[in-house]
């Protein structure tokens, strides 16, 4: 069986629009966040050639083999560029949205969107999971993953940044500070408009 599936993968061509990787080259694996590209090339695995991206992921001291052709499947892609980044500012300083479904079926989509190595969903789900910022008012399971996904997120930010990991979760936590605040303070309006509206009546 294991054969089969490497004969499989050894004969499959690559797409017209595969993305193609080099050694050297900084990459981002969704289940495993940031890594650099060792190697590409061919390697013989249970008797079948395969071409593969060899990848190390500094942070964890781990290697990881992706097959060339499987690449896209897997979410394999290279680091957002200066462009996507300010993107993920924006969308770090937006509102709050709070879904009504139950907690386990949001947990369940907010972790499917970290893993799934789409940099907007990502920067999407730590927003969504600010919180209060003194971690009040938040799950234990809300803060893992609020936890998870700003580290994903600040690892990719200090590769395309060109700086160290502490200094793209200060860049990262700030800007949720600020929009924390703008939703405060758009609440505490709120509230005080109900407030009058209810003593004129």
């Amino acid at each position: 069986m294991v054969n089969a599936a490497l004969g499989a993968t050894a004969a499959q061509p690559l797409p017209d629009d595969a993305i193609t990787f080099e050694a050297g080259d900084l990459v981002v694996y969704p289940a495993h966040g940031v890594g650099r590209v060792d190697r590409v090339g061919m390697e013989e695995m249970a008797g079948h050639k395969l071409h593969l991206i060899q990848i190390s992921f500094e942070e964890n001291r781990m290697t990881l083999r992706v097959p060339v052709a499987q690449a896209r499947a897997t979410g394999l892609r290279k680091i957002g560029t200066a462009e996507a980044m300010n993107e993920v500012l924006t969308i770090l300083s937006g509102r709050s949205r709070v879904s009504r479904m139950i907690w386990a079926k949001r947990g369940q989509e907010y972790l499917a969107k970290i893993n799934s190595g789409d940099l907007k969903q990502l920067a999407e789900v730590v927003r969504d999971l600010r919180g209060t910022g003194d971690g009040s008012g938040t799950s234990y399971s809300q803060r893992n993953l609020f936890e998870l996904g700003i580290d994903r997120l600040a690892g990719e930010f200090a590769a395309t940044a060109g700086t160290d990991k502490a200094t793209a979760m200060e860049r990262l936590t700030a800007t949720l500070q600020t929009a924390r605040t703008a939703d405060t303070s758009r609440a505490e309006k709120a509230a005080a408009a109900v407030a009058a509206a209810e003593a004129a009546a």
